[in-house]
């Protein structure tokens, strides 16, 4: 859902009905009611009576690049994304504490291709993601640390978007769409303080996580107050690498942080 805001749901425009969405999103209307409260207490939309729930912020991206010059104002991480599967070849590094966003843009490319709209012939996805195991300090209750309700949520929540990603993806080779899709998904025993999306080896978005206090209902109804990060509203910076000037800040931060992300796949996940 907040992968959608800035994309389908732009700045100041209203979310469809309950019922409609929740038939859009396929899930229950109290699981959408759960997902809508969130995005109230998280800022990224303000309810009216009678006029539905209207988008007040999206995530920002920040670019110095000539090429960012489609980036205006504030916009989602959905173009960049929509952009990469318009090669013949797609190859995506991701790392994330996360699959949910990601799980989102998917879909959507998946829908274009399904439609006719792009026709991508070959798609890498390798995504690094935490340890399950790991005692992450986020997202935790902030009166009981010792509390796991919340990073169990978490796990149940990545769990259920990698699935539906990585069967997404194979989908579109087993139907002939695609003529070839890898997916690979490891865990790492590194809590994450950024978020990490390098695009056809050409491109990386980098983003830090900033800790809030945020209000979360658990799924018996109980509301706690967490320490959480702050993901989709963490500004991205948006770096190109210059085929002709290898020590173009773009070139330098996208290299560097790809043979980081591949030090990290190839020596500490498994």
């Amino acid at each position: 859902m907040r992968a959608r805001i800035g994309h389908l749901y732009p700045l100041h425009s209203f979310l469809p009905a309950q019922r409609a969405l929740a038939t859009e999103l396929g899930v229950s209307r109290d699981t959408l009611q759960r997902a809508l409260r969130e995005l109230a207490n998280e800022g990224w939309t303000e309810s009216r009576r009678g006029s539905g729930s209207r988008v007040v912020k999206v995530q920002r991206i920040q670019s110095s690049t000539a090429k960012a010059t489609r980036v205006r104002g504030q916009v989602a991480l959905a173009p960049f994304i929509s952009e990469a599967f318009e090669q013949p070849e797609v190859t995506l590094d991701v790392y994330t504490p996360t699959s949910e966003s990601l799980d989102a843009h998917i879909r959507l490319q998946s829908e274009r291709i399904r439609g006719g709209f792009i026709s991508p012939q070959r798609i890498t996805l390798r995504m690094l993601l935490p340890d399950p195991s790991l005692p992450l300090p986020y997202p935790r209750v902030k009166a009981n640390e010792d509390d796991a309700r919340l990073r169990a949520r978490l796990r149940a929540i990545t769990e259920t978007h990698t699935a539906s990603l990585v069967g997404a993806l194979r989908d579109l080779q087993i139907e002939g769409l695609v003529a070839s899709v890898t997916v690979r998904v490891q865990h790492t025993p590194l809590t994450p303080t950024f978020k990490l999306y390098l695009l056809n080896e050409a491109e990386a978005l980098h983003g830090m996580y900033e800790i809030i206090e945020r209000q979360l209902e658990l799924a018996d109804g109980e509301v706690v107050t967490a320490l959480d990060v702050l993901g989709l509203g963490a500004t991205l910076t948006h770096h190109v690498k210059n085929p002709a000037d290898a020590g173009a800040p773009g070139t330098v931060f996208v290299d560097s942080m790809q043979q980081w992300f591949t030090s990290v796949w190839k020596h500490l996940a498994q």
